[in-house]
Protein backbone atom coordinates (compact mmCIF):
# COMPACT_ATOMS: atom_id res chain seq x y z
CA UNK A 1 0.00 0.00 0.00
CA UNK A 2 0.87 3.45 -0.66
CA UNK A 3 0.99 5.75 2.25
CA UNK A 4 -2.19 8.25 2.53
CA UNK A 5 -1.69 12.07 3.08
CA UNK A 6 -3.58 12.29 6.16
CA UNK A 7 -5.52 14.82 7.08
CA UNK A 8 -7.10 16.28 10.73
CA UNK A 9 -10.21 18.22 11.88
CA UNK A 10 -9.82 20.77 13.92
CA UNK A 11 -11.80 20.60 17.25
CA UNK A 12 -14.09 23.51 16.69
CA UNK A 13 -17.51 22.19 18.22
CA UNK A 14 -15.81 20.51 20.61
CA UNK A 15 -13.86 23.56 22.02
CA UNK A 16 -17.59 25.15 21.82
CA UNK A 17 -18.73 22.33 24.10
CA UNK A 18 -16.53 22.87 26.52
CA UNK A 19 -17.17 26.22 27.02
CA UNK A 20 -14.00 27.42 25.01
CA UNK A 21 -14.35 30.17 22.23
CA UNK A 22 -10.98 31.01 21.92
CA UNK A 23 -8.89 30.30 18.68
CA UNK A 24 -5.29 30.81 19.74
CA UNK A 25 -5.48 27.55 21.00
CA UNK A 26 -6.78 25.87 17.68
CA UNK A 27 -4.49 28.02 15.54
CA UNK A 28 -1.89 26.72 17.32
CA UNK A 29 -3.03 23.22 16.73
CA UNK A 30 -2.76 23.42 13.27
CA UNK A 31 0.23 24.51 13.14
CA UNK A 32 1.39 21.75 15.42
CA UNK A 33 -0.17 19.50 13.03
CA UNK A 34 1.66 20.89 9.95
CA UNK A 35 4.81 20.67 11.86
CA UNK A 36 3.89 17.01 12.60
CA UNK A 37 3.85 16.05 8.85
CA UNK A 38 0.44 16.32 8.47
CA UNK A 39 -0.83 16.91 4.77
CA UNK A 40 -4.04 18.86 5.33
CA UNK A 41 -6.11 20.74 7.97
CA UNK A 42 -10.16 20.52 8.04
CA UNK A 43 -12.62 22.56 10.03
CA UNK A 44 -16.14 21.55 10.21
CA UNK A 45 -19.22 23.58 9.42
CA UNK A 46 -22.81 24.32 11.34
CA UNK A 47 -24.79 27.82 11.99
CA UNK A 48 -26.86 26.75 14.86
CA UNK A 49 -27.67 22.80 14.82
CA UNK A 50 -23.77 22.25 16.27
CA UNK A 51 -22.55 25.85 16.93
CA UNK A 52 -19.01 26.52 16.43
CA UNK A 53 -16.88 28.41 14.75
CA UNK A 54 -17.33 29.79 11.14
CA UNK A 55 -15.28 27.87 8.94
CA UNK A 56 -14.50 30.22 6.39
CA UNK A 57 -12.88 32.46 9.18
CA UNK A 58 -10.89 30.39 10.55
CA UNK A 59 -9.67 29.10 7.40
CA UNK A 60 -8.34 32.62 6.39
CA UNK A 61 -6.34 32.40 9.60
CA UNK A 62 -5.23 29.03 9.62
CA UNK A 63 -3.69 29.46 6.16
CA UNK A 64 -2.27 32.48 7.36
CA UNK A 65 -0.45 30.88 9.54
CA UNK A 66 0.66 27.52 7.77
CA UNK A 67 3.00 27.09 4.78
CA UNK A 68 2.32 23.52 3.36
CA UNK A 69 -0.59 21.96 4.47
CA UNK A 70 -3.85 21.71 2.40
CA UNK A 71 -6.70 23.46 4.17
CA UNK A 72 -10.19 22.34 4.08
CA UNK A 73 -14.01 22.26 5.01
CA UNK A 74 -15.14 18.61 6.46
CA UNK A 75 -17.56 19.31 5.07
CA UNK A 76 -19.10 22.93 4.17
CA UNK A 77 -22.90 23.60 3.77
CA UNK A 78 -22.77 25.58 0.35
CA UNK A 79 -26.98 26.04 0.38
CA UNK A 80 -26.54 27.89 3.22
CA UNK A 81 -25.08 30.38 1.67
CA UNK A 82 -24.77 33.14 -1.33
CA UNK A 83 -23.06 31.30 -3.75
CA UNK A 84 -21.66 34.80 -5.24
CA UNK A 85 -20.65 35.82 -1.45
CA UNK A 86 -19.06 32.38 -1.16
CA UNK A 87 -17.24 32.68 -4.60
CA UNK A 88 -15.29 35.82 -3.73
CA UNK A 89 -14.92 34.75 0.01
CA UNK A 90 -13.20 31.24 -1.16
CA UNK A 91 -11.15 32.70 -3.85
CA UNK A 92 -9.93 35.51 -1.25
CA UNK A 93 -8.89 32.61 1.34
CA UNK A 94 -7.23 30.80 -1.69
CA UNK A 95 -5.43 33.81 -2.38
CA UNK A 96 -4.06 33.79 1.17
CA UNK A 97 -3.48 29.92 0.88
CA UNK A 98 -1.74 30.08 -2.57
CA UNK A 99 -3.65 27.34 -3.56
CA UNK A 100 -3.84 24.91 -0.70
CA UNK A 101 -7.64 25.14 -0.58
CA UNK A 102 -10.03 22.07 -0.19
CA UNK A 103 -13.82 22.35 -0.13
CA UNK A 104 -15.79 19.44 1.33
CA UNK A 105 -19.21 19.96 0.60
CA UNK A 106 -22.52 17.93 2.10
CA UNK A 107 -26.29 18.61 2.01
CA UNK A 108 -27.12 17.79 5.64
CA UNK A 109 -28.56 14.73 6.94
CA UNK A 110 -32.45 15.30 7.52
CA UNK A 111 -32.56 15.72 11.31
CA UNK A 112 -34.79 18.08 13.21
CA UNK A 113 -32.36 20.66 14.36
CA UNK A 114 -30.60 20.89 10.91
CA UNK A 115 -33.92 21.64 9.54
CA UNK A 116 -34.22 24.21 11.98
CA UNK A 117 -30.57 25.76 10.86
CA UNK A 118 -31.77 26.02 7.37
CA UNK A 119 -35.29 27.96 8.25
CA UNK A 120 -33.34 30.37 10.60
CA UNK A 121 -30.92 30.86 7.25
CA UNK A 122 -34.52 31.19 5.18
CA UNK A 123 -33.67 28.54 2.94
CA UNK A 124 -35.46 25.75 2.29
CA UNK A 125 -34.53 22.73 3.20
CA UNK A 126 -36.10 20.15 0.79
CA UNK A 127 -34.50 22.35 -2.03
CA UNK A 128 -31.34 22.17 -0.73
CA UNK A 129 -29.75 20.03 -3.25
CA UNK A 130 -30.47 21.79 -6.44
CA UNK A 131 -29.84 24.90 -4.29
CA UNK A 132 -26.45 23.57 -3.76
CA UNK A 133 -25.35 21.90 -6.91
CA UNK A 134 -26.66 25.20 -8.85
CA UNK A 135 -24.42 27.57 -6.11
CA UNK A 136 -21.31 25.27 -6.95
CA UNK A 137 -21.30 25.80 -10.80
CA UNK A 138 -22.33 29.46 -10.45
CA UNK A 139 -18.69 29.99 -8.02
CA UNK A 140 -16.89 28.05 -10.87
CA UNK A 141 -18.17 30.21 -13.07
CA UNK A 142 -17.30 33.45 -11.28
CA UNK A 143 -13.52 31.77 -10.25
CA UNK A 144 -12.82 31.90 -13.90
CA UNK A 145 -12.85 35.08 -14.27
CA UNK A 146 -14.75 35.76 -17.08
CA UNK A 147 -17.51 37.93 -17.10
CA UNK A 148 -20.80 35.50 -15.77
CA UNK A 149 -24.53 35.86 -17.03
CA UNK A 150 -26.69 33.68 -14.91
CA UNK A 151 -30.35 33.28 -15.09
CA UNK A 152 -31.31 31.20 -11.98
CA UNK A 153 -31.74 31.65 -8.69
CA UNK A 154 -29.66 34.00 -8.90
CA UNK A 155 -29.18 36.63 -11.27
CA UNK A 156 -25.67 37.91 -12.51
CA UNK A 157 -25.10 40.29 -15.80
CA UNK A 158 -21.72 40.45 -17.02
CA UNK A 159 -20.68 40.29 -13.42
CA UNK A 160 -16.80 39.49 -12.43
CA UNK A 161 -15.32 38.53 -9.34
CA UNK A 162 -11.64 39.47 -8.12
CA UNK A 163 -9.58 38.70 -6.86
CA UNK A 164 -9.88 35.28 -9.64
CA UNK A 165 -8.58 31.99 -6.91
CA UNK A 166 -4.71 31.25 -6.84
CA UNK A 167 -5.85 27.74 -8.11
CA UNK A 168 -7.02 28.49 -11.87
CA UNK A 169 -10.97 28.18 -11.88
CA UNK A 170 -11.38 27.90 -8.31
CA UNK A 171 -9.92 25.25 -5.80
CA UNK A 172 -11.07 21.69 -6.35
CA UNK A 173 -14.51 20.67 -4.74
CA UNK A 174 -15.03 17.41 -3.12
CA UNK A 175 -18.06 15.95 -2.40
CA UNK A 176 -19.52 13.50 0.67
CA UNK A 177 -22.81 11.25 0.87
CA UNK A 178 -22.30 7.69 0.22
CA UNK A 179 -26.28 7.00 -1.68
CA UNK A 180 -26.10 6.26 -5.07
CA UNK A 181 -27.48 10.06 -5.86
CA UNK A 182 -24.81 11.11 -3.84
CA UNK A 183 -21.96 8.89 -5.84
CA UNK A 184 -23.50 10.23 -9.27
CA UNK A 185 -23.26 13.67 -7.94
CA UNK A 186 -19.86 13.55 -6.99
CA UNK A 187 -18.76 11.15 -10.44
CA UNK A 188 -20.60 14.06 -12.67
CA UNK A 189 -19.04 16.88 -11.56
CA UNK A 190 -16.20 17.26 -8.43
CA UNK A 191 -12.99 16.28 -8.11
CA UNK A 192 -12.92 14.21 -4.90
CA UNK A 193 -15.07 11.92 -3.21
CA UNK A 194 -15.20 12.96 0.60
CA UNK A 195 -18.02 10.18 2.57
CA UNK A 196 -18.17 9.63 6.39
CA UNK A 197 -20.48 5.82 6.02
CA UNK A 198 -21.31 3.49 7.53
CA UNK A 199 -18.63 0.19 8.45
CA UNK A 200 -15.39 0.65 7.06
CA UNK A 201 -12.78 0.33 4.19
CA UNK A 202 -15.09 -2.64 2.72
CA UNK A 203 -17.76 -0.35 2.95
CA UNK A 204 -15.83 2.43 1.42
CA UNK A 205 -14.07 0.25 -0.91
CA UNK A 206 -17.63 -1.21 -2.67
CA UNK A 207 -18.92 2.62 -3.07
CA UNK A 208 -15.82 3.62 -4.15
CA UNK A 209 -15.99 0.96 -7.22
CA UNK A 210 -19.62 2.57 -7.97
CA UNK A 211 -18.26 6.00 -7.82
CA UNK A 212 -15.42 5.13 -10.56
CA UNK A 213 -18.41 2.84 -12.38
CA UNK A 214 -20.26 6.48 -12.59
CA UNK A 215 -17.40 8.16 -13.74
CA UNK A 216 -16.81 6.12 -16.52
CA UNK A 217 -20.62 6.16 -17.97
CA UNK A 218 -20.00 10.24 -17.36
CA UNK A 219 -17.33 10.03 -19.78
CA UNK A 220 -15.07 11.19 -16.79
CA UNK A 221 -10.79 9.79 -16.74
CA UNK A 222 -11.88 7.91 -12.45
CA UNK A 223 -8.09 8.53 -12.24
CA UNK A 224 -8.97 12.23 -12.09
CA UNK A 225 -11.86 11.96 -9.21
CA UNK A 226 -9.21 11.54 -5.39
CA UNK A 227 -10.60 9.09 -3.27
CA UNK A 228 -11.07 10.16 0.50
CA UNK A 229 -12.71 9.06 3.46
CA UNK A 230 -13.65 11.64 6.87
CA UNK A 231 -13.20 9.18 9.96
CA UNK A 232 -13.72 8.68 13.47
CA UNK A 233 -10.92 7.42 15.86
CA UNK A 234 -10.02 6.41 19.66
CA UNK A 235 -6.78 5.39 20.40
CA UNK A 236 -5.68 3.88 23.92
CA UNK A 237 -3.31 0.90 25.02
CA UNK A 238 -6.65 -0.38 26.48
CA UNK A 239 -8.90 -1.52 24.12
CA UNK A 240 -11.89 -1.00 26.36
CA UNK A 241 -10.90 2.47 27.61
CA UNK A 242 -11.08 3.49 23.75
CA UNK A 243 -14.32 1.87 23.10
CA UNK A 244 -15.54 3.48 26.18
CA UNK A 245 -13.89 6.50 25.16
CA UNK A 246 -15.59 6.81 21.46
CA UNK A 247 -19.17 5.95 23.38
CA UNK A 248 -18.81 9.24 25.59
CA UNK A 249 -17.85 11.14 22.36
CA UNK A 250 -20.08 10.36 19.83
CA UNK A 251 -23.12 10.58 22.48
CA UNK A 252 -21.63 13.91 24.15
CA UNK A 253 -21.45 15.48 20.40
CA UNK A 254 -24.49 14.69 18.47
CA UNK A 255 -26.71 14.27 21.66
CA UNK A 256 -27.63 10.77 20.21
CA UNK A 257 -27.22 7.15 21.05
CA UNK A 258 -23.38 6.37 20.06
CA UNK A 259 -24.44 2.93 18.54
CA UNK A 260 -26.30 4.65 16.41
CA UNK A 261 -23.90 7.10 14.94
CA UNK A 262 -21.34 4.26 14.89
CA UNK A 263 -23.92 2.69 12.38
CA UNK A 264 -23.82 5.65 10.34
CA UNK A 265 -20.17 7.15 10.28
CA UNK A 266 -17.06 5.54 10.03
CA UNK A 267 -15.92 5.29 13.57
CA UNK A 268 -13.28 2.94 15.41
CA UNK A 269 -11.89 2.65 18.79
CA UNK A 270 -8.57 0.23 19.63
CA UNK A 271 -5.06 0.51 20.45
CA UNK A 272 -2.38 1.48 17.73
CA UNK A 273 -1.90 -1.74 15.56
CA UNK A 274 -5.52 -2.19 15.79
CA UNK A 275 -6.44 1.74 14.43
CA UNK A 276 -3.70 1.34 12.17
CA UNK A 277 -5.31 -1.77 10.54
CA UNK A 278 -8.46 0.07 10.66
CA UNK A 279 -7.55 3.09 8.70
CA UNK A 280 -5.15 0.43 6.32
CA UNK A 281 -8.36 -0.80 5.12
CA UNK A 282 -9.60 2.34 3.51
CA UNK A 283 -6.08 2.28 1.58
CA UNK A 284 -6.44 -0.96 0.70
CA UNK A 285 -9.97 -0.66 -0.72
CA UNK A 286 -8.01 2.72 -2.59
CA UNK A 287 -8.40 5.61 0.13
CA UNK A 288 -5.35 8.02 -0.72
CA UNK A 289 -6.25 10.80 1.73
CA UNK A 290 -7.71 10.50 5.45
CA UNK A 291 -9.70 13.19 7.03
CA UNK A 292 -9.36 11.70 11.15
CA UNK A 293 -11.57 13.26 13.98
CA UNK A 294 -10.01 12.13 17.16
CA UNK A 295 -11.37 11.79 20.64
CA UNK A 296 -10.37 12.74 23.81
CA UNK A 297 -10.08 15.84 26.22
CA UNK A 298 -6.69 15.98 25.06
CA UNK A 299 -6.70 16.71 21.25
CA UNK A 300 -3.24 17.46 20.91
CA UNK A 301 -1.91 13.77 22.52
CA UNK A 302 -4.47 12.13 20.42
CA UNK A 303 -3.03 14.53 17.55
CA UNK A 304 0.69 13.37 18.12
CA UNK A 305 -0.55 9.66 18.67
CA UNK A 306 -1.99 9.30 15.16
CA UNK A 307 0.81 10.87 13.70
CA UNK A 308 2.75 8.16 15.05
CA UNK A 309 0.63 5.57 13.25
CA UNK A 310 1.17 7.40 9.68
CA UNK A 311 3.72 4.94 8.36
CA UNK A 312 2.04 2.00 9.83
CA UNK A 313 -1.13 2.71 7.86
CA UNK A 314 0.02 2.03 4.11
Amino acid sequence: MTAPKLGYLLPTRERIMSGENETGPMLALAERAEALGYDSIWIGDSLLARPRHDPLTLMAAVAARTRRVAVGTAVLLPALRNPVVLAHQVATIDRIAEGRVILGYGIAGDVPNIRAEFAAAGVPFEKRVGRMLEGLRLCRALWSGAPVDWDGRWTLEGATLAPEPHTPGGPKIWGGGGVPAALRRCARNFDGWFPSGPGGGAEWGASWRALQADAEEAGRDPAEIVGAAYVTVAIDDDPKVAEAELDSYLSRYYNLPAERIRAEQYAFAGDRDAVAGWLGGFVEAGASHLCVRVTGTDDAAQMEELAGLRGEIG
